[in-house]
């Protein structure tokens, strides 16, 4: 069944405000940056090197503090909670997926797609698991631990670990950046399948316009400020507003 987008805020920054140094080496990876990401929606972020939109994924996650400003998860004020809440938060409610894999080499695949449930105590919910390795074509290789998998299933199996805790948000920065094109392609089909089939709610940090045209909605960062954005992206549309900012 298609699960139809709503208008309820996952995540949201309000004048998030960010510097690394201070005196003559401040900068400003962030510089009062206000955004909404809606559930239900795929959004892909993009910008020049040194734009911020790593660091914006960051902070909204709840990987990095800002140094003025606030972040929700839902109605949840990360700034409030304690390490060990904002721990217990990203665990129970925020998926990650990254260029670098993050599998746990002594680990099934199985076993690292499980494992944060695993480590929370929660039970598996074998249906959900199985719907989850069936659409990023694992089923055969549950059984396999990382080095005997190719770099397009080693990253099935971190987006598969993603989904199945059933966050309600996932943040993905540059995941297709260390894979070909056919397996990246695979990548984003499932992710924007995770979207339109399971409503997903998806968070995308990406240099890649072809990878930015799958999704709903893109915001463009320069200098640590959002400077556009745009809906129903198409890759041409993308690559010409990124070269206008100087990528």
């Amino acid at each position: 069944m298609t699960v139809t987008m709503n208008e309820t805020i996952a995540a949201r920054a309000v004048e998030a405000l960010k510097i690394y140094g201070s005196g003559e080496t401040e900068v400003r990876a962030l510089d009062g940056i206000s955004v909404e990401f809606r559930a239900g929606q795929f959004t892909a972020v993009m910008g020049p090197s040194g734009s911020g939109k790593s660091t914006l994924m960051h902070c909204v996650a709840g990987l990095d503090d800002l140094t003025s400003g606030q972040v929700f998860i839902g109605d949840t004020d990360l700034g409030t909670l304690k390490r060990r809440d904002l721990t217990l938060m990203r665990r129970d409610s925020v998926g990650f997926i990254f260029q670098a894999f993050n599998l746990v080499p002594t680990l099934t695949a199985r076993e690292n797609i499980t494992l944060p449930q695993t480590l929370a105590g929660a039970e598996i919910d074998e249906e959900w698991l199985s719907t989850v390795v069936g659409a990023v074509n694992l089923a055969d290789r549950m059984n396999h631990r990382p080095s005997e998998l190719s770099g397009g299933q080693q990253q099935r199996v971190a987006v598969a670990r993603a989904l199945a805790a059933r966050p309600d948000i996932i943040f993905a920065d540059e995941p297709t950046g260390n894979l070909d094109s056919k397996s990246g392609g695979e990548i984003l089909d499932f992710m924007r399948t995770a979207v339109d089939t399971y409503g997903q709610t998806i968070v995308m940090v990406t240099h890649d316009s072809g990878a930015a045209a799958r999704a709903d909605r893109v915001v463009f960062l320069a200098d640590g400020k959002i400077v556009d954005e745009m809906n129903d992206p198409t890759a041409d549309r993308v690559l010409d507003h990124i070269k206008s900012l100087g990528d």
